[in-house]
């Protein structure tokens, strides 16, 4: 059984903005066209992390098979991730901070990553909530934060601001 434990973000801002800038500039170099984002905690102040870096690399349709094969070559499959024609997780746990990317076909269901980031960037409240369900997860189960997460992030995805952020992309 793995454990979770938080941290502020701001013990982790300087590594975490380096690490992002370098793997942008490498995933741009082989995904020119790709929508690189900052996502996950790390890229929201005021919150706790457990201090790695999640990035979302956006892409069309067309271009998502590529780009599974461009990504295989830089990153680990994570094995532990659903696996979709519109989604597909990485990793790598060499780096410092462990790095994520997601990589999700652009308008898909899985398009939600920078989405989450930005209701929680402009919502005190959410972040405030999402901060206290890590709280309460404190050095417990990895699995149980994980399922508490998903539901938080449902329940996001069903609120006023998120629906308006939705009806933009569209």
């Amino acid at each position: 059984m793995e454990n979770v434990f938080f941290s502020d973000v701001k013990f982790f801002y300087d590594k975490v903005e380096i690490l992002f800038k370098q793997q942008k500039e490498r995933i741009k170099e082989l995904l020119p066209d790709a929508d690189v984002q900052h996502v996950g905690s790390t890229a929201i102040p005021g919150t706790i992390t457990k201090g790695d870096l999640d990035i979302q690399v956006r892409v069309t349709a067309d271009v998502f098979p590529d780009a599974v094969k461009t990504l295989t070559k830089l990153y680990e499959l994570n094995d532990g991730s659903i696996q979709t024609d519109c989604f597909r997780a990485f990793k790598d746990d060499t780096f410092d901070p462990p790095l994520g990317v997601q990589l999700t076909v652009i308008g898909s269901e899985h398009d939600i990553f920078y989405k989450i980031r930005d209701v929680l960037l402009n919502n005190p409240m959410y972040r405030k909530q999402y901060n206290e369900l890590k709280r309460q997860y404190e050095g417990k189960d990895m699995d149980d934060y994980r399922s508490a997460k998903r539901l938080f992030f449902e329940r996001l995805m069903e609120t006023p601001e998120y629906i308006e952020l939705n009806k933009k992309e569209i």
